[in-house]
């Protein structure tokens, strides 16, 4: 069987037999009668032969629930178009080459998980001279003076920082997203920004796993960044971006 890009199923077993898996929470307690609900929810959702293969109780009434079943849905494989941050990756010895010859001065970079947020693990990947999965963070560019000031840091604190260190670029890190606090967070932000004259001088860069490009353009952001990316994605971004800016010095 040939693979057809423009009626593209789930695979399971065999191509095309459109198998999926999917997970769940229910606010029922656990028994027979939550595990047809699960499955009576399932067919709602298209999905044929729903067979409930695990649940377990939670807490208080509410039980997880792991389904296999399949679909006849399709996707047109050819017709999807995504958004992207458009970039010519290089490598750090190259952004610190074109930060010395083409720009003539440090780049100042200011990474902070702001408001409420505490994960730090994607600011820290991005940032710290470590760095992540053998790909060293903006800490380690030598032409590169860059500041990492944590979690749950306040808009406000963040601006008032960047201002006093003549930030050329901001990265924000957002993890949690539940009842769209991300989106909150990230428009406080640009509003203050813009607020305080600094919109225009600063490149302004959002990243996490809910993040993309398309989002932190919405947003009023420059780029957005998601899951898997490394600090030189982002430092050529800012090393471009710069460039066509003129690289003024502020």
């Amino acid at each position: 069987m040939e693979l057809d890009l423009t009626r593209v199923k789930p695979y399971g077993d065999t191509l095309n037999d459109g198998k999926i898996q999917l997970s769940f929470t229910l606010p029922l307690p656990f028994g027979d009668e939550a595990v047809e609900a699960a499955r009576e929810l399932c067919r709602k959702m298209g999905i044929e032969e729903p067979q409930v293969v695990h649940a377990a109780d939670l807490t208080g009434g509410f039980t997880f629930f792991v389904v296999y079943g399949s679909v006849r849905h399709t996707v047109d494989y050819t017709k999807i178009t995504v958004p992207k941050v458009k970039v010519q990756v290089r490598d750090k010895e190259e952004i610190n080459r074109l930060i010395k010859e083409k720009l003539g001065r440090k780049v100042v970079v200011v990474g902070a998980c702001i408001e409420t947020d505490a994960h730090t693990v994607g600011i820290d990947a991005i940032m710290n001279m470590k760095g992540y999965n053998g790909h060293k963070g903006i800490e380690s560019y030598h032409e590169v003076e860059a500041y990492n000031l944590g979690a749950q840091v306040p808009a406000e604190e963040l601006v008032a920082f960047a201002r006093k260190v003549k930030a050329d670029a901001l990265l924000v890190s957002q993890v949690v997203t539940q009842k769209n606090i991300h989106i909150q967070n990230l428009t406080k932000l640009a509003e203050i920004l813009e607020a305080e004259g600094l919109r225009e001088k600063v490149i302004l860069i959002a990243g996490g796993p809910r993040i993309s490009h398309e989002l932190a353009k919405e947003l009023g952001y420059d780029a957005g960044f998601g899951a898997g990316t490394y600090a030189e994605d982002v430092m050529s971004f800012i090393v471009e971006e710069l460039m066509r800016r003129g690289g003024e010095v502020k």
